[in-house]
């Protein structure tokens, strides 16, 4: 069983975790490009796979469960340390992130700031703070993600 679940979390990680870390930088592509729908259609799909990488954590929880390594628990440093990266990540992703695209989205699509009180500038000005929280917040949150995945396979002190 152990094997099963472990395949799983990883190709959980592969194909849920992987567009998660990347979705948010096509956005900025789509961002320089003026194309406010695609930036919006990003956005939901960065907020779905967002939370369908609770499945791979899931999946993970489901190994240590079943994990014949009695050495090796949530208490475990490596372990612990992955959970606290990953739910940084989740957090900054749902907080920061995902409202920075959908903001952007709706500059392109409206033209004017998300208070309706006055015109926005037009072209690049007009969503550049939406651009910089998208560009640092995925970035972390890649990084966060990269921390995770050298944990997972480099088990510091573990088994």
């Amino acid at each position: 069983m152990e094997e099963v679940l472990s395949v799983l979390h990883v190709v959980g990680a592969v194909f849920i975790v992987g567009p998660l870390a990347i979705l948010p930088m096509t956005a900025m592509r789509a961002l320089r490009a003026g194309q406010g729908t695609q930036v919006a259609v990003l956005a939901r799909s960065t907020f779905v796979y967002t939370l369908l990488s609770l499945i791979v954590a899931v999946l993970g929880f489901g190994i240590l469960g079943v994990s014949d390594e009695q050495d090796t628990s949530v208490t475990t440093p490596w372990v612990l340390i992955s959970i606290i990266l990953y739910v940084v990540a989740l957090a900054l992703t749902l907080l920061a992130v995902i409202p920075a695209m959908r903001s952007a989205a709706e500059h392109l699509a409206t033209g004017h700031l998300t208070t309706g009180q006055q015109p926005a500038p037009t072209g690049n000005q007009l969503t550049k703070p939406d651009y910089r929280r998208i560009a640092v917040g995925s970035g972390v949150t890649t990084l966060l993600l990269v921390a995770v995945v050298v944990l997972m396979t480099w088990k510091p002190g573990g088994s």
